[in-house]
């Protein structure tokens, strides 16, 4: 892998991930626990480093632009290893396992 060739910052993609799914700055700020302003900077920072625009306004939501539907594939991806990444990581897992009991009074399983 050339790691020189990835020109942009991992976190402006979860901006725009989070945005994309959320549909608004303050949607997605609010469930990053950043604030709007910070979190429109790293969208900007984004679009910045890789000279296209991934959002455009429509009143108070924001709609991907073709850019932004070709990259959020990618982004959601991404996404899900750096969750997976963070659940092994913690000793975690998102396999359920174990046995599962049901109980139930004679009148309710004669139903």
């Amino acid at each position: 892998m050339t790691w020189k060739s990835i020109s942009f910052d991992w976190n402006h993609i979860r901006a725009f991930l989070v945005t994309a799914e959320e549909g608004t700055l303050s949607g997605a700020a609010k469930a990053l626990g950043l604030t709007q302003p910070t979190l429109s900077r790293q969208v900007a920072a984004l679009e910045a480093e890789l000279n296209i625009t991934v959002f455009e306004r429509v009143g108070q939501r924001l709609m991907l632009t073709e850019n932004g539907l070709a990259l959020l594939n990618h982004a959601r991806l991404m996404g899900d290893a750096a969750l997976d990444f963070s659940l092994v990581a913690t000793g975690q897992s998102q396999q359920i396992e174990g046995s599962v009991i049901v109980s139930a009074g004679e009148l309710m399983a004669a139903f």
